[in-house]
C-alpha cells in the first residue's frame, strides 16, 4: 500500500511541478526584498563581447545590450586600468573626464549650499557623466593592453542612445541636469535640521566610509551626496520579479507597508533613507498607505516606467501604488522641463512627455483622471475609485486657472519656500524656516503687488505627502491616522437631519497651509488687520481649534489667495486694486461683476453680531443711525456659526432649510466647497453627483459661473437648479400661498399677520429674484439676513467713506445695479425689524434728497431721477407691482 501511495505521489508531482514551473515563468511574484550581488557581468555595464543571455560566474545572465564590443572580452577595462589611470580620481579610472559645462538642479526649497550646487557636478559623479552625458563614446579608453588612448571596436553603438533624451525614460542625461537629482552637495546633520524632513546621516544607512567599520549601505563621498551614494554600477538584483533595479544599492520600491519609523534597508524604498517626509505622516498618507493606495498599475504604464509588468519577459506582476511609493510622483531623472523631480510634469502632449514647460498638474493627472486615462486600474464609482480631478479642470466651462497658459504670467509661477518673512508664523529663513516641507509660498508669489503672479496649482491646496483618507484631518480617533481609513477623505456631509455640519478641514486638506485673518473692527468696511499663517503637520494633535498652529479649517486655505493676504486691496469700491475676473474663470460682467471681492472681509463673524442683537450702533458699517436698531452683520457660517437659532429668529414652524442645515441651526458651520465645486444635478443637495466616489468635492471646475454647484443670477425663483435652493427649502420661499401659506413662521421674514412673507410676496408679485432683496455676493454683509437696502447705499458702492444714500425708485421698472453687491436690487427698508416681527411699515422710502453724504439721493441704474415716497403697502404697490 505504501509503495503504491509513493508511486502515485511521484506521478502527481511529476505532473504538477512542470505546470508550476511554467506558471512561474509566465508571472513572477510581486515586489519583494532586494537581493543585491556584485556581478557587473550580469548588468548592462558589461560592454564586453560576451553573448547576450550567456551565464556569468556568479549565477547571473548577461542581459540584452545595445552597446557592446565586437571582440573585446575584458569587462573592467571599459572603466578601470591598473596603470595610467586619470590622476584626479581614485578608482583607477580608464576614461577621460568630460569637459562639459553642466546646468544643475536648483530649487527654492533646498537648503544645501548654493555655491556647492552651482559648482556641481564633482567627485566621482563626473565619472558617471563621462558616459551618461552622452558626449563621449564608451569605446574610448586611456589604456588597452598597454596601448594608450585606445579605441575598442564595438559591435553596436558607442554612446548611450540620444533617442528620447529629453524624456524621463532615458539614461542619456545630457548636460542639462536641472531635472535630475542634485549631487555634489554636503549632506549632514545641519542640512537635515534645516530642511525638517531629512534624516541625519547615521553611518549605517547613509554616511561616510570609516576605516575598520562596516561601510554604510549608501556611502557619502567626503560628506557629499554623489551618484554613487544611491547607485553601484556593479550591482544586479538576484530578485528578477522587481523590474529594473537601476543599480540601486537598496530597494527601488517599497517592499512592506511603511511604518514611519527608522529607515529599513529591508522594507523601505531607497528615497526614505534620506527623506523621512514626516515619518508617520507620510507612511499613512493616502499615497503611501497600503490600505488606501491599492490600485494596480496598468501593464503598459508599468512597462514604460520600468516597474514590474506583465509585458516584461519573463512576465512580472504589476505593483500597487503604495509599493511604487515616491516613484508614483517623482523620478530622480525626470523629463526635461519638469521641476522638483516631478514625473511627467510638463505641458508636452506626447507620451512619454518630451521636454516642455513645467506643468505640475500633469503629475497628478497620471492617476487623477477618468479610469480609461489613468495609469492605474480602478473601477469608477467604487470605494477604490481615484478622484477624477482632471475632468473638472479640463472639461468644465469654468475652472481654476491650473494651466500656465490660463495664468497671467504664462509660465508656472508657483514656487514653494524661498527666503521671506511675510506674517506671523511665516518666517522662511534658509536655515531655520523649514518652509519647503510645509509648501509655504511667499505673498509675492501669490500675487501681492503683482497680480500677474496669481495662479492655482494642486499643491496650493493639497500636501500630497500628508493627505489622508479620513473625513476629519485629525484621523479617527482624532489624533491618529494609523487606523482603518474612512470611506472617503472629504468632509462629513450627512443629510439625515440629525448630524451637525461643521467646517473642520477634511483629510484631503491635512497638512496644507493657510491663513487666519485678524480683526480689530466689526465693521464690514474695515479690512483684516493682519493674518496668522497656519502650517505644519498636525501629528498626533487632536485639537481642531482655530487657534492651532496648523490648518484646521478649509477656509484658511482658501483665504490665502481670496483675501488681501494674496493681493493688494486698497479697499476702494466699486473698482479697486483687487484681481479682475476673466481668464479660465467667470467672464467679466457676469452678474455685473468685473472684480473680485475680499472674502476675509465678507466672512468675518464678529462675536457681538452673533445671536440676534438688536442694536449695535454703527458697528456693522452703516453711516445712518436710522438703520442701527434691530440690525447686525450677517454671513454664511464659513468662519463661525451665527448663533441665530430658530427661537431667536422667532420661527415656530420648523427651520426652512434642507438637511444637513435644518439641525442645530445657529451652531452649524459650512465649507466654501459646499457652494463651490462641480455642479450637482440634484435640486436639493450639494453632495457631488454619485456621492463620495463620484464627482469630486472642491472648487476645481464647474459648468456654472463662479465655480458654483448651481446657478446664481437674477433668474426667477422657479428656475431649476438655483444654488440657494440646494440648502434653503424652496417651498418656503417661492410657492405662493395667499397670506404666507403653511403653518407657523417658517422663515425669519414673517410677522404677526403673515407666517411667511417670502411666500406672501411670491403670491402677490409673482416669481421673485433673490437679488432684488439680497446681496449679489452673499458671503457676508453689513445688514441682517444679507439684505440690501436702497435707502442706505454707502462706500461699498463707491459713494464715499461715511456715506448712506437713497436710490431713486419710482416704479416697478426701476432697479439698482452696482458691483459687487447690488444686482438689479429693488429693496428699500425704512426700518429694520426683529426677526419674526416684520410689518409693511418697515418697507419704503426714507425720502432722502440732494447730495448730502447721508441724506442724498442717487439715480437708479436705469436712469430714474424721481422717487416714490412713503412706506407700507401703498409704496410697495407703486414700486413692486408686476416687475419685469
Amino acid at each position: 500500500m505504501i509503495s503504491r501511495y509513493m508511486t502515485l505521489s511521484r506521478l502527481i508531482l511529476a505532473l504538477i511541478i512542470p505546470v508550476l514551473l511554467a506558471l512561474t515563468a509566465q508571472v513572477q511574484g510581486a515586489i519583494s526584498v532586494t537581493n543585491k550581488i556584485a556581478d557587473v557581468r550580469g548588468t548592462k555595464h558589461n560592454f564586453s563581447a560576451a553573448s547576450d543571455g550567456s551565464a556569468t560566474p556568479s549565477g547571473g545572465t548577461v542581459p540584452e545590450r545595445t552597446i557592446k564590443a565586437s571582440s573585446e572580452t575584458q569587462v573592467c577595462v571599459f572603466c578601470h586600468t591598473p596603470h595610467a589611470a586619470e590622476a584626479v580620481v581614485t578608482p583607477l579610472w580608464n576614461r577621460k573626464l568630460s569637459g562639459q559645462t553642466y546646468a544643475t538642479y536648483t530649487s527654492s526649497s533646498m537648503e544645501a549650499s548654493d555655491a556647492e550646487m552651482a559648482a556641481a557636478p564633482g567627485g566621482s559623479s563626473k565619472l558617471c557623466l563621462s558616459c551618461h552625458d552622452g558626449t563621449m563614446g564608451v569605446d574610448k579608453v586611456n589604456v588597452l593592453n598597454g596601448v594608450k588612448n585606445a579605441t575598442i571596436a564595438m559591435a553596436s553603438g558607442t554612446k548611450i542612445s540620444s533617442d528620447a533624451a529629453t524624456t524621463g525614460f532615458t539614461r542619456n542625461l545630457g548636460t542639462d541636469l536641472k531635472s535630475d537629482h542634485p549631487i555634489s552637495f554636503t549632506y549632514d546633520a545641519a542640512l537635515a535640521t534645516a530642511d525638517g524632513e531629512l534624516r541625519a546621516p547615521d553611518g549605517i544607512a547613509v554616511g561616510n566610509r570609516t576605516a575598520g567599520a562596516v561601510p554604510p549601505k549608501m556611502p557619502l563621498e567626503k560628506g557629499k551626496m554623489e551618484c554613487s551614494t544611491c547607485h553601484d554600477p556593479h550591482l544586479r538584483d538576484k530578485t528578477t520579479s522587481n523590474g529594473n533595479a537601476k543599480f540601486l544599492r537598496v530597494n527601488r520600491f517599497q517592499v512592506a507597508p511603511p511604518t514611519g519609523g527608522n529607515f529599513s534597508t529591508t522594507n523601505d524604498i531607497i528615497c526614505l533613507a534620506c527623506h523621512d517626509k514626516g515619518g508617520v505622516s507620510y507612511a499613512f498618507s493616502a499615497h503611501a498607505n497600503s490600505q488606501v493606495a491599492t490600485q494596480i498599475y496598468k501593464p503598459a504604464a508599468a512597462k514604460q516606467r520600468e516597474f514590474p509588468s506583465s509585458l516584461d519577459s519573463p512576465a512580472n506582476t504589476e505593483p500597487p501604488v503604495w509599493q511604487i511609493s515616491c516613484l508614483n510622483c517623482h523620478d530622480s531623472h525626470t523629463v526635461q522641463g519638469a521641476r522638483r523631480l516631478l514625473r511627467e510634469a510638463t505641458d508636452s502632449t506626447t507620451s512619454p512627455k518630451t521636454g516642455g514647460n513645467a506643468s505640475l498638474e500633469e503629475t497628478c493627472y497620471q492617476c487623477h483622471t477618468n479610469s480609461a486615462g489613468s495609469v492605474v486600474s480602478y473601477t469608477a464609482l467604487t470605494s477604490s475609485a481615484i478622484p477624477d480631478i482632471k475632468t473638472d479642470f479640463t472639461t468644465s466651462a469654468r475652472h481654476m486657472p491650473i494651466k500656465s497658459s490660463e495664468q497671467a504670467a504664462g509660465v508656472e509661477v508657483h514656487d514653494i519656500a524661498g527666503i521671506f518673512n511675510d506674517a506671523t508664523n511665516a518666517d522662511c529663513s534658509k536655515t531655520t524656516g523649514k518652509c519647503g516641507k510645509d509648501f509655504l509660498e511667499s505673498r509675492a508669489k501669490l500675487g501681492l503687488d503683482n497680480l500677474n503672479n496669481r495662479h492655482a496649482e494642486c499643491t496650493d491646496c493639497h500636501n500630497p505627502h500628508r493627505v489622508v483618507k479620513f473625513r476629519d484631518f485629525r484621523g479617527n480617533p482624532a489624533g491618529s491616522i494609523t487606523g482603518t481609513p474612512d470611506a472617503a477623505g472629504t468632509h462629513k456631509h450627512t443629510e439625515d437631519g440629525t448630524t451637525l455640519h461643521s467646517n473642520i478641514a477634511s483629510g484631503v486638506l491635512r497638512g496644507s497651509w493657510g491663513v487666519e485673518p485678524e480683526y480689530v473692527s466689526a465693521s464690514f468696511h474695515v479690512l483684516p488687520s493682519g493674518y496668522t499663517v497656519k502650517r505644519g503637520d498636525p501629528g498626533t494633535n487632536s485639537s481642531s481649534l482655530v487657534t492651532a498652529s496648523y490648518v484646521t479649517r478649509e477656509y484658511q486655505i482658501c483665504l490665502k489667495c481670496h483675501s488681501d493676504y494674496g493681493y493688494t486691496d486698497n479697499n476702494l469700491y466699486p473698482n479697486g486694486s483687487r484681481p479682475k475676473l476673466g481668464a479660465s474663470g467667470t467672464p467679466a460682467g457676469t452678474n455685473g461683476l468685473t472684480i473680485y471681492t475680499n472674502q476675509a472681509k465678507e466672512f468675518q463673524a464678529p462675536v457681538a453680531h452673533q445671536n440676534e442683537p438688536l442694536n449695535l450702533g454703527t458697528a456693522a458699517g452703516t453711516a445712518d443711525a436710522n438703520f442701527n436698531n434691530n440690525n447686525h452683520r450677517s454671513w454664511h457660517p464659513v468662519m463661525a456659526g451665527t448663533g441665530r437659532t430658530p427661537e431667536k429668529r422667532n420661527m415656530t414652524g420648523g427651520a426652512p432649510w434642507l438637511p444637513p442645515w435644518n439641525t442645530q441651526v445657529g451652531e452649524s458651520t459650512m465649507y466654501c466647497s459646499d457652494c463651490h465645486g462641480s455642479g450637482t444635478t440634484s435640486a436639493t443637495s450639494v453632495i457631488p453627483n454619485n456621492g463620495d466616489n463620484g464627482n469630486v468635492w472642491g472648487p476645481h471646475g464647474s459648468n456654472n459661473d463662479f465655480l458654483l454647484k448651481g446657478t446664481w443670477t437674477d433668474v426667477k425663483a422657479s428656475t431649476a437648479n438655483i444654488l440657494c435652493f440646494k440648502c434653503h427649502a424652496k417651498a418656503n420661499y417661492s410657492s405662493g400661498g395667499g397670506w404666507g401659506g403653511g403653518s407657523g413662521n417658517t422663515t425669519g421674514f414673517s410677522g404677526s399677520w403673515s407666517g411667511n412673507l417670502h411666500n406672501y410676496h411670491a403670491n402677490k408679485v409673482g416669481d421673485l429674484r433673490c437679488t432684488w432683496c439680497h446681496v449679489a455676493v452673499p458671503h457676508g454683509w453689513r445688514n441682517k439676513a444679507l439684505l440690501v437696502n436702497l435707502n442706505d447705499v454707502g462706500e461699498e458702492a463707491g459713494q464715499g467713506v461715511g456715506s448712506s444714500k437713497e436710490v431713486s425708485i419710482a416704479g416697478s421698472n426701476d432697479y439698482y445695479s452696482q458691483e459687487p453687491y447690488y444686482y438689479k436690487a429693488r429693496n428699500k427698508i425704512a426700518s429694520f425689524a426683529a426677526s419674526g416681527n416684520w410689518s409693511a411699515s418697515n418697507c419704503g422710502s426714507k425720502n432722502k434728497s440732494g447730495t448730502g453724504l447721508t441724506t442724498g439721493r442717487i439715480n437708479s441704474t436705469n436712469g430714474q431721477t424721481s422717487n416714490a415716497s412713503g412706506t407700507g403697502r401703498s409704496w410697495m404697490r407703486s414700486t413692486c407691482d408686476n416687475p419685469p
